[in-house]
């Protein structure tokens, strides 16, 4: 009984070190390698590019060492000289970008070769063999453009190269593990060398082993060191810990003697060492086939690997929840994420989906995607109703969602403060939805215009009325009058776009009340330089089908958008909590729910005043860092360690953007205008977007409506189909 109890308790254990060991490696793989590998490439890149671009300005002397120092018994040296130029110049680039990494590793690698035995061996060339040898066996890294269309590639229905993508996959899977154990048997047998050469008072860097053996880098290495790392490699006993302890020993030593720059290469070697580990034929593996045999192990796929584990349940999958989700990661819990629709969107760009500049694709990114590799968050698609917070439930789609800690991050939606009879004819701008059909209403519009002999209909459908001057509004104002003076020209014949009014409302005495006066005042003039209609001072009385009565004067307009107000979800009434007038929950320091343990609420959702006393401001920046700090005051609670301070919002500044060059940025002690705020502005979207794909499309959409001025996606879609509409 006792000996049962003892094996149960051993197998526990080196089941918590497998879970540990793998969550290790992932942290590793998925944090520190990409990163690593990186550098990796840009460093060797460097050297031989710096190389190719020196023999280019000393021709003569490219051309002398390839016909005395370095010959190539079957190249003229003119060839040689022309032959290893090219392969310094663009070898580089390619491997620096991760574009077609194996075959300029390749290249180099033969470059490498050459000059090792063919000139001087130096240990610096031989840790360039075997680099690029293990560039050319398993591929590019995770950053890298191979990596990112590998998977496209594979598919693709190129000529060949499928077949050229499994064959390179082929090889990394098969091939790999047999050249990771070349490789650390290549270095144990560099530091074994030294230690026994040094035994016998025969230690010769010149040696002929010299040409097969880093030996002067390997002597820098203390002797009963480098016998014991030398052993420990041999034997493959440990590998990961081995060069996890050698790496800042190495560093040391690089730091404090400049001749030993070259041990910059064995830390290379060592961190390729740690993430990959034991290889097939070393002792590590061997230990943990027994082991698993012993001690089946708990597959961390396996959902009962969760069990036991705190629950946080996530309501709600925008900038706040996501970021909760994200900082969650690596703690002990078990996360499920819960949102109506199954797509994280980037809603500062949802004007350029409405007024035809950028796809819906470009601006959101599936959820699921985004936490594919973490297996302790979940995430489900439905409408949450209700929180019961004695049960500690969630009402979900009928089912019921238990949960430990409870983050509400439900957004907000539009306010018309009262008038929601406004709502069918004046829609807002929160969801994709919303932004496909003020695309439809607007593009429709000119559709009917043309279509259109009256002047006076085709008037008010060329009226284009925005209620609501803060950013939103600004931004839409803008946007529909480039779209109407610069993306449609030449496309209609019985009017002319550019004729089309731009009307933007605003109650306040000014434009954009976050921002200083001065910026307002810019951008009112940036917005009439297009040909927008400002009215200031204004008040919207009424809106119906025709158009808006606006401080007693009518409006015919066709096409009336609503920017100017917002009230936060429900999440409030679930709670029976207390909150201000646009439904925000009124949280503590913490931005937990006063009066209910373990309940937060963050983003829109929340009222906070962790701005230096002042309510927090609806803007991504806040959501994301609400949500972080939720995650860390959890992981807090979980591992039993004291609360973090008070939430405090960092303002990284206000932006809005006026058309294609003009833009305002408030930054405080920084003030912004004109193009300078429209670059900078560019850059801090394409930053926030999630995903590479999505940078990436978006970047090259606006620099091609940038200099085209074409609108993006036209295209009239949702609602009722003009084929079939009663005419």
């Amino acid at each position: 009984m006792k000996t049962s109890k003892t094996t149960r308790v051993l197998g526990q254990l080196v089941r918590f070190s497998q879970v540990g060991t793998d969550f290790f490696i992932r942290l590793l793989r998925g944090i520190a390698w990409p990163k690593a590998e990186l550098l990796i490439r840009l460093w060797l890149a460097k050297i031989f590019f710096v190389s190719g671009v020196l023999k280019l300005t000393h021709w003569q002397t490219a051309l002398e060492l390839a016909a005395h120092e370095y010959p190539v018994r079957f190249l003229s040296p003119v060839a040689a000289a022309y032959l290893g130029v090219f392969i310094e110049v663009l070898s580089p680039v390619l491997l620096a970008f991760g574009f077609m990494t194996r075959y300029a590793a390749v290249t180099m690698l033969g470059l490498s070769l050459v000059i090792q035995f063919a000139y001087r061996p130096f240990d610096s060339q031989l840790f360039w063999v075997a680099l690029f040898g293990w560039y050319a066996v398993c591929g590019p890294g995770p950053i890298s453009i191979d990596n990112l269309l590998r998977r496209g590639l594979a598919t693709s229905a190129l000529p060949g190269v499928p077949r050229i993508i499994r064959i390179g996959e082929w090889i990394r899977v098969h091939a790999g593990p047999v050249y990771i154990a070349a490789l650390r048997i290549w270095l144990a047998l560099a530091l074994l060398v030294v230690v026994s050469l040094s035994q016998l008072q025969t230690l010769d860097v010149s040696s002929p082993l010299a040409a097969w053996l880093p030996l002067q880098v390997a002597a820098r290495v203390p002797g009963g060191v480098a016998l014991a790392v030398g052993l420990l490699l041999l034997l493959g006993f440990g590998t990961r810990y081995v060069g996890l302890a050698m790496i800042p020993v190495l560093f040391a030593d690089a730091l404090m003697d400049g001749r030993a720059a070259d041990t910059i290469y064995l830390v290379m070697i060592f961190s390729i060492l740690i993430v990959y580990g034991g290889d097939l034929i070393s002792s590590d593996r061997l230990i943990a086939i027994l082991l698993t045999k012993r001690f089946p192990r708990l597959d961390v796929r396996d959902p009962r690997a969760l069990d036991g584990l705190p629950r946080v349940v996530i309501v709600g999958a925008g900038f706040a929840g996501i970021s909760c989700a994200a900082a969650l990661r690596r703690v002990s819990v078990a996360v499920t994420v819960i949102d109506q629709t199954n797509f994280h969107l980037f809603q500062p760009l949802l004007y350029q989906v409405a007024t035809a500049a950028l796809s819906p694709g470009d601006i959101a990114a599936p959820v699921r995607s985004l936490f594919r590799n973490d297996f302790g968050i979940r995430v489900l698609l439905g409408l949450v109703t209700g929180v019961d917070t004695q049960r500690q439930i969630v009402r979900f789609n009928e089912q019921e969602i238990p949960y430990d800690y409870l983050v509400l991050a439900t957004g907000a939606t539009h306010s018309y403060f009262g008038k929601d009879g406004w709502a069918p004819h004046a829609p807002g701008l929160k969801r994709v939805e919303d932004a496909i059909e003020i695309r439809r209403k607007i593009l429709t519009a000119f559709e009917q215009a043309e279509a259109t002999g009256d002047a006076d209909r085709r008037a008010s459908l060329l009226t284009f009325l925005i209620v609501g001057g803060g950013p939103t509004g600004v931004e839409l104002a803008g946007a529909i009058a480039e779209l109407a003076r610069f993306g449609m020209e030449k496309e209609f014949r019985m009017f002319d776009p550019a004729d089309a009014r731009v009307i933007l409302v605003q109650s306040a005495p000014r434009l954009l009340p976050a921002f200083p006066e001065t910026l307002a005042v810019i951008a009112q003039r940036s917005l009439e330089k297009l040909g927008v209609q400002v009215l200031l001072g204004s008040r919207v009385e009424d809106i119906d089908r025709a158009g808006v009565v606006v401080s007693g004067k009518r409006i015919l307009a066709s096409t009336v958008l609503w920017a100017a107000g917002v009230t936060a979800s429900p999440a409030a009434q679930w709670l029976k909590v207390d909150c201000d007038s646009a439904g925000r929950i009124k949280v503590g320091a913490d931005l937990g729910v006063p009066g209910i343990s373990n309940v937060f609420a963050v983003g829109d959702t929340a009222l906070s005043s962790g701005w230096k006393g002042k309510p927090v401001p609806g803007l991504a920046p806040a959501a994301k860092q609400g949500g972080t700090f939720v995650a860390r005051q959890i992981r807090a609670r979980v591992e039993a360690r004291p609360p973090r301070p008070a939430f405090k919002y960092r303002h990284l500044g206000s932006l809005a953007t006026i058309g294609r060059k003009a833009a305002v940025a408030d930054f405080g002690f920084v003030k912004l205008w004109g193009e300078p705020a429209w670059w900078l502005w560019g850059m801090v979207h394409v930053g926030f977007l999630v995903g590479t794909r999505n940078r990436i499309a978006t970047l090259i959409n606006w620099f091609w409506a940038y200099l085209t001025f074409s609108g993006g996606i036209r295209l009239i879609t949702g609602g009722e189909s003009i084929s079939h509409r009663k005419q």
